[in-house]
């Protein structure tokens, strides 16, 4: 097994090796996300309390993601992804202490080296993806797209299955056990990558301006704005309502509620790895694609928000079927974002847009957490249906042609 890995080339094992840390980084971020929201939730926190426990965690991936970009192109994407690593070890660490000691601001802090961690992590491994795709190909982006939608899909695959996983240990180990035992699980992936991952990888020739990290890309600008609506339509209900919703209401468990999440999120990863063949299926340029699929989704929104919340089996269904059509959306954006950026300064364009999502969750997690507390489930749908059709109407103003 181990000659045949080395036979490959090295190109294809630095994606693997790219691809392993970040499947691991992904399980310990749904873990952790899953242990607060339930653990801080059976402490008596509100929902909204919850909410701004994951303030610093979107805030901090906001500003990470223009900076990092910026730091990816002068020192190297294998620098800002295993600085990532090191990060999440030590939030996972500040959250080891005692439970008296585990203040709102404390978590607060832990969770703004998270959310550093995670967008290093991220925009390191989807920029590393642009150089790393064979160029000469004839088939380059339908190569690229599948080569994005696989990173994108089994991360997310593995977000869900973190989801179940933080339940689970929250049942059987408690909170700080669980903590220790994926610090221990990132250490060992840190090492790994320090060894193998190459130098300088995606580091520009010319180092460029702090003043160049935001960019000047009409379609780059016009996609982001549209992913910032896209995914607050997501965390607006999927953070922190339906996972209390569920508890509150329905007398779900703990692994329940997990279990429903790493479903979702497993399930959307899937469908994220077959983006290509599905969105093949439709044919049209790039802005109509875009648009049509988030007009889709639109219209399934709306008919989640009608649904009588009591009837949660129905509810349970519609949710799924929003993250098979979220999936797609997200997928086709992340292929998008990695074409339509340069090929010299990549991380400095995936990092743009990565910051529009990271403020989309951050809009996303507050909605969350203050609609639910102030009308309920129901709003928080609605309001998620508003946000895809807005990211609809902005899609139609991308350009027609993908290349």
């Amino acid at each position: 097994m181990l000659q045949r890995v080395k036979a490959l080339p090295f190109e294809v094992r630095q994606y693997m090796l790219i691809t392993g840390n970040y499947w691991a980084f992904t399980v310990t971020d749904g873990a952790l996300r899953m242990l607060v929201v339930m653990h801080f939730h059976q402490l008596g926190y509100s929902p909204l309390e919850i909410a701004m426990l994951f303030l610093f965690y979107e805030a901090f991936g906001v500003v990470t993601n223009l900076v990092g970009g910026w730091l990816g192109a002068r020192l190297g994407l294998n620098r800002t992804m295993n600085v990532g690593l090191g990060l999440q070890i030590i939030a996972l660490a500040m959250l080891m202490v005692p439970a008296s000691l585990l203040t709102v601001a404390w978590v607060m802090a832990a969770q703004a080296l998270s959310g550093i961690a995670k967008d290093l992590n991220k925009m390191s491994a989807k920029s590393a993806v642009k150089v790393l795709v064979p160029k000469e190909s004839a088939n380059a982006n339908s190569s690229l797209y599948r080569w994005v939608a696989m990173l994108t899909g089994s991360k997310n695959a593995l977000k869900g299955l973190g989801f179940f996983v933080g339940g689970l240990l929250l049942t059987l180990i408690g909170f700080q056990a669980a903590v220790f035992v994926m610090a221990v699980m990132l250490g060992g992936v840190l090492l790994l990558s320090l060894l193998r991952l190459k130098a300088d990888l995606g580091r520009q020739k010319v180092k460029p301006k702090f003043s160049e990290i935001f960019s000047k890309s009409r379609a780059i600008n016009v996609l982001s704005a549209a992913r910032f609506c896209l995914f607050s339509a997501r965390d607006v209900w999927f953070v922190v309502a339906l996972p209390v919703f569920l508890y509150d209401q329905h007398g779900w468990t703990h692994w329940t509620v997990g279990g429903l999440l790493a479903v979702w999120v497993i399930g959307y990863g899937g469908v994220q790895t077959q983006a290509p063949k599905l969105t093949r299926l439709i044919k049209g340029d790039a802005r109509a694609l875009t648009a049509g699929w988030a007009a889709a989704l639109a219209v399934l929104a709306i008919v989640l928000a009608m649904l009588p919340l009591t009837q949660v089996g129905w509810l349970v269904v519609g949710l799924l079927a929003f993250g098979v059509l979220f999936a797609i959306n997200s997928s086709w954006h992340s292929y998008l974002i990695v074409h339509y950026a340069r090929a010299d300064g990549v991380s400095m364009d995936v990092g743009f847009y990565y910051m529009a999502n990271a403020m989309g969750r951050l809009v996303g997690t507050l909605l969350s957490g203050w609609l639910y507390m102030a009308y309920g489930l129901s709003a928080c749908l609605w309001v998620s249906a508003a946000l895809v059709a807005a990211s609809a109407l902005m899609a139609l103003a991308l350009p027609k042609q993908v290349a």
